[in-house]
This record gives C-alpha cells, sequence and structure tokens, in this order.
C-alpha cells in the first residue's frame, strides 16, 4: 500500500483502473494530498466532487478556482429562470462582465407624446358688450363726473406698503373707503370702518373687476397701481377714449364682434349681450394692432401663410444668413413670377432681394396663422386668427403679435361666426365643433364663407362706461392717452407715467424738427406726419393751427401754441411731411390709420 502511494500520478491511474481494492484505496488517500499540494487536474476534481457535497467546508473553497470560473456562469444561466427568492432583491454581485443594477428598479417612464392642456387668463364674464351704440354717449357722462372727481382733489395716494388682509386694521383705510364710495364700488350707506371688513372687500372685488384685474379682493401690487391713478388721468382716458369713437360709422346689428385691443379680448354679441368672451393677442407696443371697421367674410381652415415684407426684411433674411436651413425647417416656400418655386440658395441673403419674392408658409399645425384664419378685408391687411403658440394666452399681459389678433378658443368662435351658414354634408348641416375639426383634419385647406358677413369693430378704449353706468378702465399700452404736451414742458417726456399696471413704453424722438416739438410728443409709436388717408375723412382731419400727432388732440386738452405766439418759425405743411419716414412702420407695410379717424368699411 505504501508502495501504490509512492507512485507516480500516472501509473496511479492506471492502477485505478486494473484493481478495485487499489482504486478504493487511491480515493481515500487523494484528499489528503490534494489539500498541501492541489493539482490543476480538472479529471481529479470531477471525481473527487460527488464525494465533496457533503465535505466540510474548505472543500467548497476549491471550486473558487479561476480556472473553473466558467462553470459556475453556466449554473447561473441555468438557475435563471428560476431566482431564489432569498436572494437580496436590490443588487447582484458584479462580474467582470457584467455591472450590479437594481434589480427592483421600476422600469423608465416613456415620454407622453400628449399636448399639455392650453390655459386661458380668465376673462370678465359681464355680459354687456364693452361697444354698442351708446358707448359714446355713456363714456362722455362718466368723464364728466370723474371731472367733478378731479376738480374735488381726487383721491388720496395709498402708501406703497398697503397690503392689509381681511379683517386687519389700517390708517390708509378711511382714505381707500372715500375712494371706493367715489366710485360706486361700495355703496354711500355702507357701515364706517378702519377695518379691512367684508362689505370694502366686496367692493375692491368690483373694483378689479372693472380694471380687468383678477378679482379676488387681494390688494397686490397691480391694485394698488391702479387705485393711486389720478382722478384727473382717469378722466383723461374716458376723454380720449370718446374722441377715437367720434366719425364712426360702424354698422351696429344683431350679431357682431368687437375687440378692444388695451383688454386684449374678442367678444361676440348677439342681441345687446356678449355671448361669449375670448382671450387675445394683440399688437406689441412697436407693432400696433390699429383700429379697424370692417365685415368677417370667411373662416379659412388649413391656412397657408404668406409672410409680409416686414418680416422677411427685419427677421428672415437675418435669420437666414445664420441658418440657412430655417426656410426648409419651417415649411416656408419662396415663389417667384407665376408662383414658380424658386431654391433659397440661389438668393444671395446678405441684400434685400428677398422682399421682390412671395414667402408662403405651407398649412399645419406648425403654421403661424395656426388652423384657422377669420378673414375681414380691410385696408390694414390685418385678421384674426388661431397661433401654434398657445402659452401666450395664459399671460395677464398679452402684447405680442405683429398687429393681427390671435384669439383663444377660435374654433369655438369659428363656430360661433358659422351659425346658419350651410354645413359640409349639404342642406340641413352645420358648421360645429366637430365639422370643423373633422375639416380640419382632412388637411386640405377650406374657405367657408358666411352666408351673411358679420360686422366686426377694432376699437382702443383705455376708459369707457356700459350701459348700467359702470366706468371700466385698461391700461394705454400704446400710450395714446398722452396729450400734446405745453411748449414749456421738457421735451418727450410723458405727462402720465402709467395708468395702472403696465407703465407705457418711452417716447420716441419726434422726427419733426426741433421748432415744433409738441407735435409728436403725445404719439410715441406714430409717425409724425398724418397718415395719407385720414385727409379724406373731412371734419376728423387736423387743422393746420393744431398739432399732428397721428391721432386727434382728446377732448378738453389745451390747444397748442400758435406759431407766431412762440416767435419760433412755422411748422412745415403737411404735404411737406409726406417725405418723413414713419417712425414705426418700415418701408412697405400698411400705416394704420390713427384710431378715431376710421370709418365704415361696408
Amino acid at each position: 500500500m505504501r508502495h501504490v502511494l509512492s507512485a507516480p500520478r500516472g501509473p496511479r491511474r492506471a492502477r485505478l483502473i486494473g484493481g478495485t481494492g487499489a482504486a478504493l484505496a487511491l480515493l481515500l488517500a487523494a484528499p489528503l494530498q490534494a489539500e498541501p499540494a492541489p493539482e490543476p487536474d480538472s479529471r481529479i476534481n470531477l471525481r473527487i466532487e460527488p464525494k465533496a457535497e457533503g465535505a466540510p467546508e474548505p472543500k467548497r473553497e476549491l471550486r473558487a478556482d479561476p480556472k473553473p470560473e466558467p462553470r459556475p456562469e453556466k449554473a447561473e444561466a441555468r438557475s435563471e429562470p428560476k431566482p431564489d427568492p432569498k436572494a437580496d432583491p436590490k443588487t447582484e454581485r458584479p462580474t467582470a462582465d457584467t455591472v450590479a443594477v437594481p434589480t427592483d428598479a421600476p422600469p423608465a417612464k416613456k415620454a407622453s407624446r400628449e399636448l399639455p392642456p392650453v390655459v386661458y387668463a380668465r376673462v370678465s364674464e359681464d355680459p354687456l358688450p364693452t361697444y354698442t351704440a351708446q358707448t359714446f354717449v355713456d363714456t362722455m357722462r362718466a368723464a364728466e363726473r370723474y371731472q367733478v372727481y378731479a376738480e374735488a382733489g381726487g383721491w388720496k395716494t395709498l402708501p406703497a406698503d398697503f397690503a392689509p388682509k381681511p379683517g386687519d386694521s389700517h390708517p390708509a383705510i378711511p382714505s381707500l373707503r372715500h375712494h371706493l364710495t367715489l366710485t360706486g364700488d361700495l355703496p354711500a350707506d355702507a357701515p364706517p370702518s378702519d377695518r379691512y371688513d367684508p362689505p370694502l372687500v366686496a367692493a375692491v372685488k368690483a373694483f378689479q373687476a372693472r380694471h380687468g384685474l383678477p378679482d379676488a379682493g387681494i390688494l397686490g401690487r397691480l391694485t394698488l397701481n391702479a387705485l393711486n391713478v389720478p382722478a384727473d388721468t382717469r378722466q383723461r382716458q374716458l376723454r380720449a377714449s370718446a374722441q377715437r369713437l367720434m366719425g364712426s360709422n360702424f354698422g351696429f346689428g344683431e350679431r357682431y364682434v368687437t375687440v378692444n385691443i388695451p383688454s386684449a379680448t374678442v367678444e361676440a354679441v348677439e342681441n345687446g349681450t356678449v355671448t361669449r368672451r375670448y382671450v387675445a393677442v394683440v399688437g406689441s407696443p412697436d407693432k400696433q394692432t390699429p383700429a379697424v371697421e370692417t365685415r368677417i367674410t370667411d373662416v379659412n381652415l388649413n391656412p397657408t401663410w404668406t409672410v409680409p415684407v416686414s418680416v422677411i426684411r427685419n427677421e428672415i433674411i437675418p435669420t437666414m444668413r445664420k441658418n440657412p436651413g430655417y426656410l426648409a425647417k419651417n415649411r416656408i416656400r419662396i415663389l417667384g413670377p407665376g408662383g414658380v418655386e424658386v431654391d433659397p440658395t440661389t438668393i444671395d441673403w446678405n441684400t434685400q432681394k428677398a422682399v421682390n419674392y412671395t414667402l408662403r408658409q405651407d398649412s399645419g399645425l406648425d403654421n403661424s396663422l395656426g388652423q384657422i384664419r377669420i378673414d375681414m378685408p380691410n385696408r390694414h391687411a390685418i385678421y384674426m386668427h388661431d397661433t401654434p403658440s398657445k402659452s401666450l394666452f395664459a399671460g395677464s399681459v398679452r402684447f405680442h403679435s405683429h398687429g393681427c389678433v390671435r384669439v383663444g378658443q377660435v374654433k369655438e368662435f369659428a363656430a360661433w361666426l358659422l351659425q346658419g351658414t350651410e354645413g359640409p354634408n349639404g342642406a340641413g348641416s352645420t358648421w360645429g365643433p366637430i365639422e370643423i375639426e373633422t375639416a380640419i383634419a382632412a388637411g386640405e385647406r377650406r374657405d367657408v364663407k358666411l352666408v351673411k358677413p358679420t360686422p366686426v369693430a377694432f376699437v382702443y378704449l383705455t376708459g369707457y362706461a356700459t350701459s348700467d353706468g359702470r366706468v371700466h378702465f385698461r391700461d394705454d399700452i400704446y400710450g395714446l392717452d398722452t396729450p400734446p404736451a405745453p411748449a414749456a414742458a421738457t421735451p418727450n417726456a410723458p405727462d402720465v407715467t402709467t395708468t395702472g399696471a403696465i407703465t407705457p413704453r418711452a417716447t420716441a424722438p419726434s422726427p419733426v424738427p426741433r421748432p415744433a416739438p409738441p407735435a409728436t410728443q403725445g404719439a410715441p409709436a406714430k409717425p409724425a406726419s398724418a397718415d395719407p388717408g385720414s385727409a379724406k375723412l373731412g371734419p376728423s382731419r387736423p387743422s393746420p393751427n393744431k398739432p399732428i400727432t397721428g391721432r386727434p388732440a382728446p377732448i378738453g386738452a389745451a390747444p397748442a401754441a400758435a406759431p407766431a405766439a412762440t416767435g419760433l418759425p412755422a411748422p412745415p405743411k403737411p404735404q411737406a411731411r409726406k417725405a418723413v419716414p414713419p417712425a414705426r412702420a418700415p418701408e412697405g407695410d400698411p400705416v394704420p390709420l390713427p384710431p378715431g379717424l376710421v370709418g365704415g368699411r361696408g
């Protein structure tokens, strides 16, 4: 036996095969020799492995040898369909080919393709229209009433830190009560108190509603600014708004549409009541929406957009110099004579030659007009339309367009306009929201003519009165209420800093020669010369001895001093001012008629 143990391994294998007793002795002696000097022979390990299942722990450590490493991987692969429930559910032990990853991590959320819901700013639910046949008379009466307030001293200015909560007391509350009693928001028989009590809270809500502010009864910054506008400024707003309505030939009917530009709202009026008031986005201060009176004739579904010359010059050309693929990305095609499409690469974008072509954007969701255009023929080529930038409807300040009016919930508005018009399925059918959606989904442009054109008026009313005697105010966003400054005033200094929540933009330098500075001081964005078309409107034409501001002077404003009284040279005649370039509109753009000089458009 001792001879067998000392024999080399090669003969040992031979004896293991030849004799049963020798093989048994070899198997019993092999583990004792494998511990001090283990051999890497995998065949011996395979034969020992079945007998090592019940062996002590040190023998299982031999299985961690790096060479048989692939075998445990195969075992793991076979055991994957039946994972051990007692295993750690958080992580798996990393190997050279794997990374530890949490097994119970939640699956990644897929990005939603649904568009977020459109949020619209809250607008007044007052059923009384902003503009009626009696608005001029009602507004003039309100101006006379506010003139009395101004002559009596008006109301006191509230402190900047005035922000009481319901139930609080404050030394300035009596001044607030006096102000709201004058304006009719607080009943005259309300019991006196130095606290912000419920009747006073209700009065503040009424004040906020009249000024287009959130009527929550909270005295925030915007409400405090509106409360601190002097009475004489409010009187001036009312008179200036009434002045702009003079000479109007608007044909009020059973159904008509009003857009009050300072309110940035659209009203659908039927039988003297506002059926629905829509949020709108109107022209920015440097691209003003003009006053217009015309009729809505068509509703265009899936419209194309012809880019105005001013946009080509001021926006498209500079953008194409930096990003030559801009037109293709926005699906804007260049059309030459006869409607032949032109390759953008053949145009030298370092010049202004692109203005000689027609740039047209195809219809679609990303079209600048959205999915609906409301056609209303007028000399300014403006209209109402949808927009892909619907987030602008949520803002309280909505002066962002190039002059046209974007309408929130425009499909509902279009359905109201198309009432009585034959629907898409022939006689007996109507145009409702579903029919409009279906026609838009077809993807083809479709022009639907109204069976009866609807009158529409774009007005600029910063102060107006309704038939119930309430007086409403909005911010003078275009700075049209500021009268011409006296000759002794500081040049280019506006008479009014603010009329409420919004500060008017700074006045532009006067293009008129220095001897006549009052001529343009009241209209920051208007050209110095009167619009050529305004001379045809008879009584509204300014006389040579009055300041030419691009709009009529407010009623009650102090007349400008005659040239002889000042000792300065007489201002040039209106005809000579035609050569002065407009201060706002680029060449080729239609210059809006001054509000108040716009008559009926048929």
